[in-house]
């Protein structure tokens, strides 16, 4: 293997480890956005805390 080989091969096998990594953490922040999506939903569906606590019949 002369050293035009040798390099193309380092750097095909390095842009490959890349690629292996980059697309773990694009899985991850996926899972991520998705969690907080819910999270946020979950939110927006609760009902206020203090709603109906207090009726004011004042005139």
């Amino acid at each position: 293997m002369n050293m035009v080989q040798l390099k193309q091969a380092i750097n095909i096998s390095l842009l490959k480890q890349v690629q292996h990594t980059v697309a773990a953490q694009a899985a991850t922040l996926l899972s991520d956005f998705a969690k907080t999506q819910e999270n946020i939903q979950q939110a927006a569906n609760a009902p206020h805390p203090t709603a109906g606590q207090r009726i004011d019949v004042r005139a």
